[in-house]
């Protein structure tokens, strides 16, 4: 199957709100990415709002014609937000509020009934929900129990043993992959995917429907530009 290229902007916003002003401008920046061919933008709006702005959804709902994803921690504060822009995806991601990054999936037993809940909230109102996760296979059953439409793999394992062993690093997520779409779920992925690693994941995760690529893409645009690296990571991707 085709797998999608959601960009992750922050970066962008990072760069921008490093010197005030409105230099790069976001918006204009996702949607050249949009027509460097890119089928996505995802964004992770986090409560300091130290990159991406509440606003800066909302600004983007309104410019993004490709996919749109709101990752983030479903805080009362994000669920609004959410539910006011109506992306056509939210990933829910257990990040702590003082996190510089994402480092965790999430324990689907342990929130078993929390999640259940958002989900449901976000699917009544038509958004497409997904879940951050590992590989564990009981977790992931456990993903399936909540009602969500996805999950998102959390690639930093596989992206951290990838130049030890790719074949060592690849295996317990081809597993999770097969397991997740045995029992309905749509997969995702992202975390510390590159242009070095991304072929191969890409090769050995069956039904794989959409990777989330942002710290890697922009750092790579620095050196071979950003529409050279998009177009680079859609073929990767084919």
């Amino acid at each position: 199957m085709m797998t999608k290229l959601s960009v992750n902007v922050n970066k962008i916003a990072t760069l921008r709100n490093s010197r005030g002003g409105n230099v790069p401008n976001l918006l204009n920046v996702a949607t050249d990415i949009e027509g460097f061919g890119a089928q996505g933008i995802t964004i992770h709006p986090r409560p300091d709002e130290r990159h991406i702005r509440y606003q800066d959804a909302r600004d983007l709902k309104k410019t993004v014609t490709t996919e749109y994803n709101i990752e983030g921690n479903p805080i009362q504060s994000f669920i609004d937000l959410v539910l006011e822009v109506s992306p056509t995806q939210v990933t829910l991601v257990p990040d702590a509020i003082d996190a510089i990054t994402s480092n965790a999936g999430w324990d689907t037993i342990k929130h078993q009934s929390f999640l259940q809940e958002v989900v449901k909230e976000f699917q009544q109102n038509g958004i497409r929900t997904s879940i951050f996760i590992g590989t564990d296979l009981k977790l992931i059953e456990a993903a399936a129990k909540t009602g969500a439409d996805r999950i998102e793999l959390y690639t930093e394992n596989y992206a951290s043993q990838f130049v030890v062993s790719k074949e060592n690093a690849i295996k317990p997520y081809t597993e999770a992959a097969i397991l997740a779409h045995s029992l309905g779920l749509g997969i995702n992925a992202g975390h510390d995917l590159s242009l070095d690693n991304i072929q191969f994941f890409k090769q050995n995760i069956p039904n794989l429907a959409e990777v989330s690529i942002g710290h890697a893409l922009i750092t790579e645009s620095l050196y071979l530009g950003l529409e050279n690296v998009v177009k680079m990571y859609l073929h990767r991707l084919q």
